[in-house]
């Protein structure tokens, strides 16, 4: 069995050069037009007996307001410095939905019990984190027996 040897000589497996069409993917495309650089499309249509090519302008065949606003609107996102925040419940309506349950004395769970609602959602409230619904706060009035919104 001496006669038997492995051939240990490297193999080298290469990829193919991106094709031009490749070279012209969608994503090339799409950044080329966000950057508002001119782009041509051109179109061939192949015969068997004759081969027509057609220059077409970068804007034609589509809404020319629609393209432009589009950059705009990348522009003004892009430019926006504004730190934007949704609302959140006030401090008074979290103290006094703690207060008002711990009157009763409940816990977090057994208000989101009584209130049809998931315990986080107390939990939020009493936290300051949940966006205010006036439906659960109405809720939470009817079981605490206490008014939460403001003297009307």
């Amino acid at each position: 069995m001496s006669g038997i040897s492995q051939d240990w000589e490297p193999v080298v497996i290469r990829k193919k050069a991106p094709t031009s069409a490749a070279r012209k993917d969608e994503k090339a495309v799409n950044a080329a037009r966000r950057s508002g650089a001119e782009i041509e499309t051109v179109k061939k249509i192949l015969n068997s007996v004759f081969t027509i090519i057609f220059v077409i302008p970068a804007n034609a065949g589509s809404n020319r307001a629609a393209s432009s606003s589009t950059s705009l609107n990348t522009r003004k996102l892009d430019e926006d410095t504004e730190n934007l925040s949704h609302e959140k419940v006030p401090t008074e309506l979290k103290k006094a939905i703690m207060q008002a349950r711990q009157d009763k004395k409940l816990t977090q769970s057994q208000l989101a019990q009584l209130i049809n609602e998931k315990p986080q959602i107390i939990q939020e409230y009493e936290s300051g984190k949940a966006i205010p619904n006036q439906q659960i706060i109405s809720k939470l009035e009817r079981a605490l027996g206490a008014k939460l919104r403001g003297k009307k």
